[in-house]
């Protein structure tokens, strides 16, 4: 078990991809921090890792606040004696178009996901920093804050933000051994069971079944448990060169996202007018690049089936 002896904090680690992040950490020989909402499925996560083999405690509280974070790091020195580990996990949605967007609507995700992240991240950092540990930051983003998606403006801002604050703490953080990265999981969820597209391979999940090919090959969708894979490798010794990343992973796909690059330039001398861009502009940046994500068309079998 590569992760022996080590400490990990999972925030939203209560079911879900969250939780499969845990167990796997936990099969790995690690001792986990699982953290929740809710006390009866932080209680039952805590369990599952237990009935597992692993080792595991539970601090329930929403990620958001400074006072959360300083309990969860606590919670590592306290019960376990040190930490090596952090899977910043824990989110909310609340996803509806701009114009009908309120200000608690967007406050809340923020405040999870993008606040969330970064509360735990600074107080684990500066404790692992004092230790002299060669931790391990593992941020979740979401393709959604890689290429946007329609109705989801609150968090794709959130997610876009972490792997911002990925590549920032990669640079910060390098000289105490401390890597950081993002990984971006496409998985069955309970975002993604409500989407028709998808039902086909989250009933053959909910079934215990493989996913067909079509899903877990050429759409990079899987199960949770395919995502926690990578989880419990970037955690490990052997990743100590892997940092300021933003790794995604689903089904049977791995991919490496890039960092933001230019993808045309164009030089004019004086400078670039309103007149000069009026007639130059389609010439200087060519083709644009697209926004979302486009799926290809389901397979006639694997098509959702018409309500009776």
């Amino acid at each position: 078990m590569s992760l022996q002896g080590k400490v990990a904090i999972v925030t939203g680690s209560g079911r879900g991809l969250g939780l499969a992040y845990a167990q796997e950490l936990a099969r790995q020989g690690a001792s986990v921090i699982i953290n929740d909402v809710d006390e009866a499925t932080a209680a039952e996560a805590v369990a599952a890792v237990e009935q597992a083999g692993g080792t595991a405690s539970a601090v329930v509280a929403p990620v958001g606040p400074t006072e959360t974070a300083k309990k969860l790091v606590d919670a590592a020195y306290d019960t376990y004696g040190r930490l090596d580990i952090v899977v910043t996990n824990a989110g909310v949605l609340r996803d509806t178009v701009t114009w009908k967007m309120s200000d608690e609507d967007f406050d809340l995700v923020i405040n999870v996901h993008l606040r969330g992240t970064f509360t735990v991240v600074r107080e684990a950092a500066t404790r692992m920093r004092e230790a002299g540990t060669p931790g391990r930051i593992i941020c979740i983003g979401s393709p959604t804050g890689q290429r946007g998606n329609f109705g989801q403006t609150n968090y794709a801002a959130a997610k876009a933000g972490i792997v911002g604050m990925v590549r920032t703490w990669a640079l910060e953080l390098k000289k105490a051994g401390i890597t950081a990265n993002a990984v971006i999981p496409v998985a069955a969820t309970a975002m993604t069971a409500t989407v028709p597209y998808f039902a086909a391979a989250v009933e053959a999940d909910a079934k215990g079944e493989p996913m067909p090919s079509f899903f877990r090959h050429d759409l990079g969708f899987g199960t949770a448990a395919d995502v926690a894979g990578l989880i419990a490798y970037l955690a490990s010794d052997e990743a100590a060169g892997v940092t300021g990343q933003a790794i995604g992973i689903g089904g049977d796909r791995l991919q490496l996202w890039s960092h933001p690059e230019p993808v045309a330039t164009a030089y004019r001398e004086g400078g670039w007018t309103y007149e000069a861009l009026q007639s130059e502009f389609p010439e200087a940046v060519g083709e644009l690049q697209s926004v979302g994500e486009t799926f290809p068309p389901l397979p006639e079998e694997l098509q959702p089936k018409p309500q009776s």
